[in-house]
């Protein structure tokens, strides 16, 4: 497939800018011949920092989240145009913690991607289902029906541009993670979805990437199957060691 592997840290409402700063100096020094594409998703007021301190390293950074439209009475929210005009590449879309405390649909998961695409950022979008859901059997059904809503009305190339990130919500700071097999599995059901709509030649340059208590100690493993592409990292991407270890076990 030649998909290149994608490691992001998800640091939610965590790090002051000076914190940032030192994680990305300290991190930036072990991880200069990697050739995973690195990338930290950083809390607003970290951004300008984060940039600057990224210049002139392999790390990419990242928002957690942004408005659909481009300017207006939305008081507290932050733009698409405003988070290029600062240079940032990436924006997570649809985490579950956004789903779940601040009603996000996936109608506007959508809206939220197909902006991200007019300011040339790129989406990292969040799919993934309850224990609830997981039980009464209906995981692949969820995922594979958030993924094609995420997806609605995109161009081939907006979709092979596209990252998923599949992270199972019951997985999420809870210290469980599904075995590597399972999340391969659900990974390959939402490739196989890609698949039927966008053709194969796109499903396959999709990267998948798999969340949820992704650690240094089960990255590998996770890493070695067939259609994980690498990883949406919440707490582990915290610490610097294991987040380096982490992206480590991705190089072959």
């Amino acid at each position: 497939m030649g998909r290149r592997k994608i490691i992001a840290g998800n640091w939610k409402m965590n790090m002051l800018p000076n914190e940032a700063m030192d994680f990305i100096t300290r991190l930036s020094e072990s991880v200069r011949e990697t050739k995973s594409e690195i990338v930290l998703c950083v809390p607003y007021t970290d951004l300008f920092y984060s940039l600057l301190t990224a210049q002139n390293t392999n790390i990419k950074i990242g928002a957690q989240n942004m408005h659909w439209e481009e300017t207006g009475a939305y008081t507290g929210e932050v733009s698409g145009k405003m988070l290029k005009a600062i240079n940032v590449e990436y924006v997570i879309i649809g985490h579950s913690e956004r789903r779940e405390y601040f009603a996000e649909t996936d109608e506007t998961v959508n809206k939220k991607v197909k902006s991200a695409f007019n300011y040339n950022l790129k989406p990292i979008v969040c799919v993934g289902e309850t224990l609830e859901q997981k039980e009464l059997g209906k995981t692949s059904e969820i995922i594979t029906n958030q993924t094609k809503l995420a997806l609605e009305g995109l161009s081939d190339e907006q979709v092979k541009n596209t990252i998923i990130a599949y992270e199972p919500i019951w997985a999420i700071g809870t210290g469980k993670t599904a075995t590597s097999e399972d999340a391969n599995n659900s990974i390959k059901e939402i490739r196989k979805e890609i698949e039927k709509i966008y053709g194969e030649e796109v499903a396959n340059k999709v990267a998948i990437l798999y969340g949820g208590s992704v650690k240094a100690s089960n990255a590998k493993e996770l890493f070695e199957t067939s259609d994980i592409d690498g990883a949406l990292v919440g707490g582990a991407s915290l610490n610097v060691e294991e987040f380096k270890n982490i992206i480590m076990s991705a190089e072959k």
